[in-house]
């Protein structure tokens, strides 16, 4: 999990979604030279490792963040300011649809 092509990342923000929300689930949004120095696209599935736990979290590509920093969302345990990185699962490439946080 830890080697040079894969940093760690900042949380920079944290959304929390209720039962009525139109767009929910564990996802993460980051940079696009960001994923690619990880190997990971958009929609890709990918744990994202956190200080406490770790989770699958849908990737969505977001180049208004900063560089480094990461947007979860509906992820435990993760708190702005936290470190984290992301791994794609091994094997084959899970992919979802896009979802905008």
């Amino acid at each position: 999990m830890m080697s040079e092509g894969n940093p760690p990342l900042q949380v920079v923000g944290f959304v929390a979604t209720t039962r009525g929300d139109a767009e929910r689930g564990p996802a993460v949004r980051v940079r696009s030279d960001d994923a690619t120095q990880r190997g990971v696209a958009l929609c890709d599935l990918v744990w994202i490792y956190g200080p406490r736990r770790h989770d699958l979290a849908a990737l969505i590509i977001d180049d208004t963040l900063p560089r480094g920093g990461v947007v979860v969302r509906d992820i435990a345990g993760l708190a702005p300011t936290e470190i984290v990185r992301l791994v794609r699962p091994s094997g084959e490439r899970p992919v979802l649809n896009p979802k905008p946080i």
